[in-house]
């Protein structure tokens, strides 16, 4: 029999506040997050601009010696898995932590390392590079020290789809409890690569905006939209089968009714005209929620502020 998923807890470090009751605020309030990029020096770059966290100390939240074996993007899922945990109030008490999961994913993970470990290789020889080199970089760590932390001992996953990574983790996860293979699971995203590689990279493929107006920078389904603006966070939900949330007296944020997830088989950058891709995937979350179409009042949109994608995801909006 499937089961019906709730969320019971929510965690975020974001540029526009370092908790959620912070992000939430900032959105309300208006505030933007983007700003001059202070990672790295920008003479010599086309960008200027985009969105870092800001005001957070990391040893805040673990020791010092912790935080330096840990990329930045392991960094920021820590501290948003440490305001899920204590909002959901999971706990070895009231949950059989065998059966809790983690879906934590990245785009790129971690990047900064891998950069600064080069460096170090071509500048200093192979014998200087860190020990902590592999498990800093790879993708899996962020999801791997949660795991470690909190002793959450189901299914630990990283899945890596780009853009689609966080959403990807937090349906997987949904199906995960859904179909009862596990009653929670800690699912969502983190980033951190603003650094002068990715950047470089981002630029190349003529993805990122060159606005130096921070208030146009980022402009999605403007007709004046010239690319998006890289950013930097950590967004993680507690997802929990509703029995079991109602029988330890779990505060219920919503509940997740349908899940769908698509590939348009077309273009490594580029969505298929007229978006089938993604109309496909909105069409089969609709079908598994058991919805229809007018009762949505809001639609998360991927909005890159690329000429491509902004067209091409209104389309695939209007067909769903």
């Amino acid at each position: 029999m499937e089961k019906r998923v709730v969320i019971t807890g929510m965690g975020a470090v974001t540029p526009i506040g370092n908790n959620v009751e912070e992000f939430w605020n900032g959105i309300k309030g208006g505030k933007c997050g983007i700003d001059n990029i202070t990672t790295f020096d920008t003479t010599n770059f086309k960008v200027k601009l985009a969105a870092e966290v800001k005001n957070l100390n990391i040893e805040d939240y673990m020791d010092k010696r912790a935080a330096r074996r840990l990329d930045r993007y392991s960094q920021l899922a820590m501290v948003a898995a440490k305001e899920v945990m204590e909002d959901s109030g999971i706990n070895e008490s009231n949950t059989d932590m065998n059966r809790v999961a983690i879906i934590v994913g990245a785009g790129i993970g971690g990047l900064t390392t891998i950069e600064e470990q080069t460096k170090v290789l071509v500048e200093k020889g192979q014998d200087r590079i860190s020990p902590m080199f592999i498990p800093m970089s790879i993708l899996n760590m962020a999801a791997g020290n949660i795991s470690i932390e909190y002793g959450l001992r189901g299914e630990s996953i990283a899945l890596a789809t780009a853009c689609a990574t966080g959403t990807h983790c937090i349906g997987e996860g949904y199906r995960l409890v859904k179909h009862g293979y596990q009653d929670a699971a800690l699912v969502g995203g983190s980033e951190a690569s603003i650094n002068d590689l990715s950047v470089a990279g981002f630029t190349n493929i003529k993805a990122l905006s060159q606005a130096t107006d921070k208030t146009r920078a980022s402009i999605p389904f403007d007709k004046e939209r010239s690319g998006f603006v890289m950013g930097e966070g950590a967004g993680l939900l507690m997802l929990e089968e509703l029995e079991h949330a109602k029988a330890r007296g779990a505060k219920i944020y919503a509940e997740v009714v349908g899940y769908g997830a698509s590939s348009d088989a077309y273009h490594i950058t580029s969505p298929a005209p007229g978006g089938e891709g993604g109309a496909r995937a909105m069409v089969d979350a609709i079908k598994d929620a058991g919805i229809k179409p007018e009762d949505i009042d809001y639609i998360n949109a991927h909005g890159t502020s690329t000429h491509l994608n902004d067209s091409f995801e209104t389309a695939a909006i209007k067909t769903a």
